[in-house]
């Protein structure tokens, strides 16, 4: 295995942390700029929805372009969006520094992931996507808990200062260390929407976008629900989001194994419905801070035990387009993550934050409906016609 690929990986980790980071600094920011939560709350959306819109759009654009070239020009354009970001003195600045972040991000995380098994023998081709894939997994939940602790200790601008300091030494390491690599034609964005077509892959694809909206309905707001809710502040918030983080991670393993063992259909209905329960009875949880941290690791194992799962079943399901599959599901998910951060934000400014994890349960349900669809709707019509004959 070439050890560039866990480079790769780093690489990935920094870009992929900050689309959440915001989540546990959200009433930081709020305060500083004199914005509400929700407003804070639309720097996330803001930033998921380019990286899932954009990315593949600008993988296409780029598509001549030598990928060591591509992977600087990107990360100094990341690195600026960030600085823009640190030095921000207005809520209208910080949002620009999202927005440069997002664009340049989304193209380096997908440049990871495609170069990641070009330099590798092929027979360590899909062992170097997971890597890289880990990084990006491992980001997401931990992004939160690590902009929590800099924040609170050092104000909101910290995480984004680590950030930038990172970036500056991931460029570093591209120019010194990374080989030259020819770009490979890619796949016109209507060929890639053409496989949609198939109901199957199209609400499976469904599923991880309603899925992930549903989680982060919630997790975007974990910090304002916690302390209204429980009254807790600074290190148990910490110790929270840790926790939930290990949960994660830890999650995706035991998704990957679940599904090797029971099947990857069985494995994503039982990871929904188990995790639809644990968000649904989050609320009647707040009296008692064992029994919160108890149904919060089930939430938080669950909500990355499907992505192994689904992945497998993306692949079984439509192999001659795994690769195409491999990218949509990946713009699903930051897709889901924009739409649950925007609903999230309209709850707290319409309702109360109190009300997230309702409805964020609510799309769980919807995202149950649309596996069971894609697995079995087809077959079962089928069936019933056959019988009527």
């Amino acid at each position: 295995m070439n050890k560039r690929v866990y480079f790769l990986m780093i690489i990935a980790f920094v870009i992929g942390m900050v689309e959440l980071i915001i989540g546990g600094i959200l009433d930081l920011i709020a305060e500083d700029l004199n914005v509400s939560l929700g407003q804070a709350g639309f720097l996330i959306t803001i930033f998921s929805l380019i990286f899932a819109i954009v990315s593949p759009i600008l993988l296409i654009l780029t598509a001549k372009i030598e990928r060591k070239r591509l992977t600087l020009i990107s990360l100094i354009i990341f690195l600026l969006g960030n600085i823009i970001t640190v030095f921000s003195p207005s809520y209208s600045i910080l949002f620009t520094g999202r927005v440069i972040s997002a664009t340049s991000g989304g193209l380096l995380i997908i440049l990871c992931l495609t170069m990641a098994p070009s330099i590798v023998d092929p027979k360590y081709r899909g062992r170097a996507i997971g890597i890289v894939s880990m990084g990006v997994s491992a980001s997401l939940v931990l992004g939160i808990p690590i902009g929590l602790v800099l924040g609170n200790a050092f104000g909101w601008r910290a995480p984004f200062i680590l950030i930038s300091v990172l970036t500056a030494f991931s460029i570093a390491a591209v120019y010194f260390f990374m080989d030259r690599i020819k770009p490979k034609p890619s796949i016109p964005i209507g060929q890639q929407l053409a496989t949609l077509k198939n109901k199957k892959i199209f609400f499976a694809q469904a599923t991880t976008f309603l899925f992930l909206a549903g989680h982060t309905t919630l997790y975007a707001y974990l910090t304002p629900f916690v302390k209204t809710t429980m009254g807790l502040e600074g290190t148990w918030i910490s110790i929270i989001y840790l926790i939930f983080g290990i949960a994660a991670v830890s999650g995706g393993g035991f998704g990957g194994t679940l599904a090797d063992v029971m099947g990857t259909k069985r494995t994503i209905i039982t990871a929904i419905i188990v995790f639809g329960f644990a968000i649904f009875t989050i609320p009647y949880t707040t009296f008692s801070v064992p029994v919160f941290l108890v149904v919060m690791v089930i939430w938080g194992a669950m909500s990355w035990a499907i992505s192994p799962a689904m992945q497998s079943y993306l692949i079984e399901t439509s192999p001659e387009t795994s690769d195409i599959q491999q990218s949509l599901n990946n713009s699903a998910l930051h897709l889901g993550i924009a739409i649950g951060s925007l609903i999230g934000g309209v709850v707290i400014e319409q309702a109360s934050v109190e009300q997230n994890p309702t409805i964020g349960g609510l799309l769980v349900i919807v995202a149950l409906g649309t596996a069971l669809f894609s697995m079995y709707g087809g077959f079962s019509i089928s069936k019933y016609k056959k019988t009527r004959a």
